[in-house]
Order: C-alpha cells, then sequence, then structure tokens
C-alpha cells in the first residue's frame, strides 16, 4: 500500500481539489493519503475563507485518511519554508510519495531544475537578479532559464519545484508526482466547475454566486467569511504604534519607512497595498508582511524552525490504523491539543488564533483550545 501525501491550504476546498483526490485514487487505489493543511491563515498571509475544523471534515469527507496541520511558522512564509516545513512533517509521517498540482506537469524536468537550483552558480545569479531590482519568484524563474533555458514561473511549479528541492537536500525517500492543472491559477474570473481558489475568494468578497465552481455540500459552511482585509485597522494600529516595524519577519529596513509612510493616508488594505507595492515589493509578498506585523511574528521567533510537531486535526478509520501502526517511531511531536502539547511551545500559534478570534469570537478562540481531532465516519447511502 502506498502512503502519499499532499499539501494543500483549502482555501476554500473547490472542485480542483476533488479533481486531485479522485486522480490520486484512480492512480493508486490501494493507498493512504495524509494532508498536511494550512489552518487558520494561508502562505499569502490571507486569513482562510473556511476554519481547519470545516477544512478538515470536508478533506475527511472527500477521502482523505489522516489531516495534519502545518504551523503558522511554516503556513505564512515563502515556498522554501512552507515546502520544509510540510516535508519534513510528511517524512516523519512516513510518506512514500507527494501528489501535487502542476502547469507545467514534467516532474522529470522539476527534478533537473531542483538540482540546478541547489547549487552555488545558482544562488550567486539569484543575488545578482535580487540586487538587479527583480522580485524572488521572478529572480528564481529568470536564473533557471539563464542556466538550462526552461521557464517556470507559474506559483504551483514553482512550490512543487521547492518540495523537490526539500525532499533531495534532506534525502527524504519521497518521490514527487505531479498531476496536470486544469485551470488557470491566476485567473480572477470564475472559469465554471473547475475555477481557482483566487476567483472564488474574490467572488465571495463580491458576495456572488459560487455554487458551481465548489461542491454541493460546501456552501453551508462559507458563511460571511472574513479576511485579511478585515483585520486593516488592527494592522493600521500595529504599523502606527510600533517604532520599530523592522523587527518583524519579511520587513526590511528598506520598506519599515514606506509602510509608515503610506498608512496614515490608507483607509483600506488594498488601498493600503496600492499605495506601497513596487516591482520589489509585490502584492502577495506585502500581503505576507502585513500578516507577519498583525500577529507578530518576529525574526527571532522565525528562527525557531526546529519547533515542528504534528498537529493531529483528523482521521478515518483507515488513518487512525495508520497512525497507531508508526507512531512509536515518529521523530516528531504529535499533539492532539493544547493541553497535551507537552515541552512544546504553541504560544505563536495560540496568539494568531486570539488575534483573529477578534473578528471570529469568543467561540472561535475556545474552540480552538478545547476541539479533539475529528474522528470521521463514513455516512451510509
Amino acid at each position: 500500500m502506498k502512503t502519499i501525501g499532499i499539501i494543500a491550504e483549502y482555501n476554500p476546498f473547490h472542485n480542483g481539489h476533488l479533481y486531485h483526490i479522485q486522480k490520486i485514487k484512480e492512480m493508486y487505489s490501494d493507498s493512504l493519503i495524509i494532508l498536511v493543511m494550512s489552518g487558520e491563515v494561508t502562505e499569502r498571509g490571507e486569513v482562510s475563507v473556511l476554519n481547519k475544523w470545516d477544512k478538515t471534515k470536508l478533506a475527511l469527507n472527500y477521502g482523505i485518511d489522516l489531516v495534519v496541520e502545518l504551523p503558522y511558522l511554516f503556513a505564512s512564509q515563502s515556498a522554501d519554508t512552507f515546502a520544509y516545513g510540510a516535508l519534513k512533517i510528511l517524512n516523519a509521517l512516513k510518506v512514500d510519495t507527494i501528489i501535487f498540482g502542476s502547469e507545467l506537469d514534467d516532474t522529470d524536468l522539476l527534478y533537473q531544475c531542483a538540482k540546478v537550483s541547489l547549487s552555488d552558480e545558482y544562488e550567486k545569479r539569484i543575488r545578482l537578479l535580487l540586487d538587479d531590482g527583480l522580485n524572488y519568484p521572478t529572480a528564481l524563474s529568470k536564473a533557471l532559464k539563464d542556466m538550462i533555458g526552461t521557464d517556470i514561473s507559474s506559483p504551483n511549479d514553482l512550490l512543487g519545484l521547492s518540495y523537490i528541492k526539500e525532499i533531495i537536500k534532506h534525502n527524504y525517500p519521497i518521490k514527487a508526482i505531479s498531476i496536470k492543472r486544469t485551470n488557470p491559477y491566476h485567473s480572477e474570473e470564475l472559469t465554471g466547475q473547475i475555477s481557482s481558489a483566487t476567483s472564488i475568494r474574490k467572488s465571495l468578497k463580491n458576495d456572488e454566486d459560487v455554487s458551481l465552481a465548489i461542491p454541493y455540500d460546501i456552501k453551508e459552511y462559507i458563511d460571511k467569511p472574513i479576511f485579511l482585509s478585515n483585520y486593516f485597522p488592527f494592522i493600521k494600529y500595529r504599523i502606527m504604534s510600533d517604532d520599530d516595524l523592522s523587527k518583524y519577519e519579511t520587513v526590511d529596513e528598506n520598506i519599515a519607512h514606506r509602510l509608515k509612510d503610506k498608512i496614515t493616508i490608507s483607509d483600506t488594505l488594498d488601498d493600503f497595498l496600492g499605495k506601497v507595492k513596487t516591482k520589489y515589493y509585490t502584492y502577495n509578498r506585502l500581503m505576507r508582511m502585513c500578516s507577519h506585523i498583525l500577529f507578530g511574528l518576529t525574526k527571532e521567533e522565525n528562527k525557531n524552525k526546529e519547533n515542528i510537531y504534528i498537529r493531529l486535526l483528523g482521521f478515518n478509520s483507515k488513518g487512525r490504523t495508520y497512525l497507531n501502526k508508526i507512531k512509536k517511531d515518529l521523530k516528531l511531536p504529535l499533539i492532539t491539543n493544547y493541553s497535551n502539547a507537552k515541552n512544546i511551545d504553541l504560544s505563536l500559534d495560540l496568539r494568531v488564533i486570539r488575534i483573529l478570534s477578534m473578528l471570529k469570537g469568543n467561540n472561535f478562540l475556545d474552540n480552538e483550545i478545547k476541539h479533539k481531532p475529528i474522528k470521521y465516519e463514513k455516512k451510509e447511502e
């Protein structure tokens, strides 16, 4: 039996995600699927449309066997750090294969690119391109094209590249396989049954119908979603009141002054980002920056990358049997709730939840602290 890992955000869960799971089951009918999932905040710094427990229920309902959380320290970061945390967890859970969506859909080429991108020459090229004013994703793509003539620029291909780099760097006994994406990642408009998460979130913000793009039973979970933009007054307060913004992760001294200057004349998050955005400081980078400022993630805290653990969110009977089988051999701490997290620092994760609860309510905070892993049983048809 193959043990397959998926890394996802499910923000929100949509038909493309369902296609991904179904495709894996077609390819490997006798397999166990483990999902490492972002919780309440995603890689772009955005607040998840669905809370982690609803996402876990949906994942289990649509065929995932075991769901664990990617901690905020990794989930809210750029591709390499995001991949570092996810692969470390999946390796600890003894997966032998990861399967991810890709526009390129050429795993052999991604392996070739990953090997090149781990070379000293590649790193030198990146530094030169960054010095020339390119943003980081563009510099990554251009350096690869300069060295091997391949253009890898889509977010999912770059993320897949980061996954493979982690496998190579740490010599993980994991094989990476891609599945062809069936929709344009960057599309901000709904494109029918298979639409991008970006377009679905935009439509939700505009109170538009997204029912065609999501499985029929998910609409009940999306009730007046809260976005990072809703927290703008708190972000504004942090920026205006804190004398040293450069202490926060992803905030350097060059941008700190610009943040201070533009915040006083901005009324919304989009307005603020539009005023601050440059060729080097992209929208996604600034979103992530605002998330780190809001939740107070400092550069000092960010050094603590070894404080990684497996937060169990849910499982079915197959997942429970597997977990019991490997539990004694786990190299990372396994926690089921805050009360049994002995010697594990969860202060950052709890801080994120507390700040989110300012708009999501006290029940959101209580639910996070008291919630136990979901034991899923398939309902009889």
